[in-house]
């Protein structure tokens, strides 16, 4: 059968996971009758709640006699370590662009992977029927965006279609009929190679494992494509290193081939073909597995460093081990060996004395979502701030330096600047946009952006939109203001009483409410003050015989600020830990006891 292999790449929220829906749809992957769900390759809980794609996954379309593989990448630059090696995988992309916001800091990330692999690109314009669409302009800038990332010839001369995912049509006029996907399908079928690898398909079998998933009946499961020869069920196979180094030999026990959703077992897959095998104990996502004939592996691409790492220890607060049921350092150590056995983006380290250890990734969302899945899993964690890797160049300090872009409303614009300025942020454009909405574009340091995330939607009203993605390492800025304000702490533990928590609110800001758990060395809130300060949210109201009128009305408390687990994350210094159950975040001291603190801070000037 006549094969094409592509990727779609877009921003967040650009369509991406809609578009496949349909193209499933209509080559008649789905019934007409059959149940389905919205944006059906997002798997994940995680990537339904957040509309986010966070695992790259493979599926195929078969259209006039002709499979499509297609692989829907992650936009995030957090999951690069995801799009790096899918697009080893593919020979030309669907690059997706919104036609109201253009192209955007992710379209950027990812379309500069592929430029650099040589894959000449389809663009499709995408949501021309919303009323702010401006299909004109979107294509004026994604071709800016080629010539700024060096684009050659060849591909700076790609086909365009308009379209509109969620209505299901694509047409290579704005104003053509509006029908169905067919233009799109034949564009790929002209324009995409065909797999160079069926020139191979008599050579000895090999192929480069891309992605590692785990099933609860096969066990590992190495995703690739086959780049010669053919595999079937039953075969003696070996996995080599990226250096070449044998690192087993095993029996396959089944070849997996996507077919619509599903991965079906086949008995044989031949050159070209996207297939999963299982079989293997050890090898992984970057190795070679191959025939007993071959001593040669295939090259893999480099994986970007990671930027930011996180301690995570076990709970050890006084409230430990009530909601969760997986609290032991062995447990949770073997889980964050598994997260980097499959997520190679991520590296995990033990620190001395065994209690906590090191995770680096790519960025605090990707931090966030492996400690929201394991807390979902029954996990407690006590989570560090994040802290930013440095490297060193011939003896010069160097840190991870980010490109932010932000769009604002033009009246918040002043604000933002100033503060990208404080964190060490250089400007290298602004410009006023559509709607008069202002673009932004600075480039700043990984470390100032720890934490901004949450005061750039308070300046902004939460009406701002904010993009980073990694840009390049820098000599080190020197050193950046922290937070501002000081935390109330707890010193008693117990139950908080409302009284209490009215009589301190013109102290500062709560976290927590009456009636909730509290312990010595817990925050509860943030002190109006740039100092911290100790308060007891348990203290009663002192009875007395006499009955006075007013005195016994019911306190109104204002409603307490409740974080989300990145605002946490990135709210805490490094004197403080997160702690994560499956049902509570709360605030804490690094050292629960006050004197201990005393004597830290001191030990640390």
């Amino acid at each position: 059968m006549d094969m094409r292999n592509i990727a779609i790449i877009a921003h967040v929220d650009h369509g991406k996971t809609t578009l496949v829906d349909q193209l499933l749809r209509q080559s008649g992957t789905f019934r007409d009758n059959q149940a389905t769900v919205e944006r059906a390759m997002d798997s994940n809980d995680l990537e339904r709640e957040r509309g986010i794609t966070i695992l790259a996954k493979a599926t195929s379309v078969e259209w006039q006699g002709h499979r499509i593989n297609i692989v829907d990448t992650p936009g995030h630059a957090d999951f690069g370590g995801e799009v790096e090696r899918i697009l080893s995988m593919v020979d030309s992309v669907v690059l997706l662009v919104d036609a109201a916001e253009g192209p955007m800091p992710q379209t950027k990330f990812v379309t500069a992977k592929a430029l650099r692999l040589g894959l000449r690109p389809i663009v499709v314009l995408n949501k021309v029927d919303k009323p702010d669409a401006e299909p004109d302009r979107a294509l004026d800038e994604v071709f800016d965006l080629f010539v700024s990332l060096d684009a050659n010839e060849e591909q700076l001369d790609f086909p365009v279609l308009y379209a509109s995912g969620r209505a299901g049509w694509a047409d290579a006029e704005l104003d053509g009929p509006r029908e169905n996907l067919d233009a799109l399908y034949k564009l790929i079928l002209e324009h995409v190679p065909a797999p160079r690898q069926l020139a191979h398909v008599d050579e000895p079998f090999s192929m480069l494992a891309t992605t590692l998933s785990a099933d609860p009946f096969l066990g590992r499961l190495l995703t690739g494509r086959i780049e010669t020869g053919r595999v079937k069920t039953g075969q003696m196979v070996k996995a080599l290193s990226r250096e070449g180094k044998e690192i087993e030999r095993f029996r396959v026990s089944k070849v997996l081939a996507f077919r619509g959703l599903q991965r079906q077992p086949i008995d044989e897959a031949e050159a070209g073909d996207i297939v999963s095998l299982s079989g293997m104990a050890k090898a992984t996502v970057a190795d070679t597995i191959c025939d007993l004939s071959v001593s040669e592996a295939i090259p893999a691409q480099p994986i970007d460093p990671p930027t930011i790492s996180v301690t995570f220890g076990i709970n050890d607060s006084p409230l430990a081990g009530r909601d969760g049921d997986k609290v032991q350092s062995r447990v949770i150590r073997d889980r964050l060996m598994r997260e980097a056995e499959t997520n190679v983006a991520i590296k995990v380290a033990d620190t001395p004395g065994g209690e906590a250890f090191e995770v680096s990734g790519r960025g605090e969302l990707q931090m966030g979502v492996l400690i929201e899945n394991m807390r979902r899993e029954g996990f407690e964690l006590s989570i560090s701030r994040p802290q930013v890797l440095f490297t060193e160049r011939d003896g010069v300090r160097y840190e991870p330096l980010e490109e932010v872009t932000i769009d604002v409303d033009e009246e918040y614009s002043g604000v933002v600047v100033d503060k990208l300025s404080q964190r060490k942020g250089e400007l290298s454009e602004m410009r006023t946009g559509a709607g008069g909405k202002t673009r932004i574009v600075a480039l700043v340091p990984s470390r100032g952006l720890i934490g901004y995330h949450g005061e750039f939607l308070t300046d902004t009203r939460g009406t701002g939109v904010m993009n980073r993605v990694f840009s390049d390492w820098t000599p080190y800025r020197g050193a950046i203001p922290g937070r501002r304000n000081g935390v109330l702490i707890s010193i008693e533990d117990g139950t908080s009483v409302a009284y209490a928590i009215f009589n301190l609110e013109d102290r500062g800001t709560f976290f927590i409410g009456a009636q909730e758990q509290v312990y010595q060395g817990m925050i509860l809130g943030e002190h109006s003050r740039d100092n911290d300060l100790e308060v007891n949210p348990l203290k009663g109201k002192k009875l007395t015989n006499v009955r006075a009128s007013g005195t016994d009305e019911a306190v109104r408390l204002t409603t307490p600020v409740r974080m989300t687990l990145e605002q946490a994350i990135a709210y805490i210094e490094p004197d403080e830990l997160v702690e994560v159950t499956p049902r509570h975040i709360r605030l804490r001291k690094r050292y629960l006891d006050p004197h201990e603190r005393k004597r830290q801070a001191r030990a640390a000037e």
